[in-house]
């Protein structure tokens, strides 16, 4: 029988500057009686990861920028923190009357850069996104492997909005031991027509299945394990550029 569960991982305390997710993940797992297996993906919050590797600012040390102070007046933000938006963008893509869509400097396309303002503690911090989401998921990967033998694939989250669609879903924006991308060009359908465009974004798709059950509010539950979906395939090279559309080909930019 095809099955997949999702299991939150509870117990998780709020992380910190220099906290080891890796182990913080198995110590939780441990307690909670679950034994990670071979091929299990885990989903883990941006803002989890980020501030356990430090990337958290306290709007009150940023001196905004006449750039700021201008796309402040129009979106109704506190200068500072569009500050910040523009120092973790590569590209302004467009300006709405609450918010600036950007391209990140890790090539993600954002509301506000990724950055952050839930989950963190203090009235004037935020968290941006991880400098290299990437390499943070493999840091994480590594490490559990190291502490139970077992070899997972790991997803960094964050929660997007949609173009024509109400509503925020979680898509990967790091990944590791995964190839984001299950390419199914050149099968057959069930007539015995040939496929010529279908690519399936797996790793956003598994970034939305574990925000079911991870809390963004009150739950205070940052990550997940998604269990019993084998059909992805293990790469230690594939990053998330390879969803992201170029700019060329999107229809959107």
């Amino acid at each position: 029988m095809n099955s997949v569960q999702v299991i939150a991982i509870e117990g998780l305390p709020l992380s910190k500057k220099d906290d080891n997710i890796g182990q913080l993940l198995v110590s939780a797992t441990k307690k909670q009686g679950i034994q990670l297996q071979e091929r299990d993906i885990i989903v883990v919050t941006h803002v989890f990861v980020s501030k356990a590797e430090g990337n958290v600012v306290n709007l009150d040390t940023i001196k905004p920028s006449e750039r700021a102070f201008e796309i402040a007046k129009q979106t109704n933000k506190d200068p500072a923190l569009v500050e910040v938006i523009l120092q973790e963008a590569k590209e302004i893509v467009k300006i709405g009357s609450n918010s600036i869509i950007t391209e990140t400097k890790s090539g993600t396309i954002s509301a506000n850069s990724g950055v952050d303002r839930s989950n963190v503690l203090g009235e004037r911090n935020v968290v941006p996104l991880p400098k290299d989401p990437n390499k943070s998921a493999h840091n994480i990967r590594t490490e559990i492997k190291q502490l139970t033998g077992v070899n997972v694939a790991v997803i960094i989250s964050d929660t997007h909005g949609r173009p024509f669609r109400i509503g925020e879903i979680n898509v990967a924006i790091g990944v590791a031991g995964i190839k984001p991308i299950r390419d199914r060009r050149g099968e057959k359908d069930l007539f015995g027509y040939t496929l010529r465009i279908k690519q399936t974004a797996i790793a956003d798709e598994l970034a939305s299945t574990a925000e079911l059950v991870i809390g963004q509010a009150s739950e205070g539950i940052p990550a997940a394990i998604i269990r019993g979906y084998t059909a992805y395939q293990v790469d230690e090279n594939i990053a998330t550029d390879k969803l992201i559309r170029s700019k060329e080909k999107d229809l959107f930019r």
